[in-house]
């Protein structure tokens, strides 16, 4: 089983949120998730936008878990080493 920490999407047509998953990278985007561990909200200001919780990420990634490219991204902007 290959876990990938990817985006798990919620809200209405342009008013998208997303809650940043821990997942089996053969379930589908919005299916059942092993573990939540942040928040993306592109809509707020700019340092509301991205809430996680670094310990549990860090822990995922040292099991193997991947990030895809989209929350790599979003890791970068919060300083969690990869």
């Amino acid at each position: 089983m290959g876990v990938k920490i990817r985006l798990k999407r919620f809200g209405t047509k342009r008013r998208a949120f997303y809650r940043i998953v821990v997942m089996d990278s053969r379930a589908p985007r919005d299916g059942r998730a092993i573990e939540e561990v942040g928040f993306y909200r592109p809509i707020e200001v700019e340092d509301q936008q991205i809430v996680l919780k670094e310990d549990r990420i860090r822990e995922w990634l040292s099991k193997g878990a991947r990030p895809t490219p989209t929350v790599k991204k979003l890791l970068n902007k919060k300083d969690i080493d990869l």
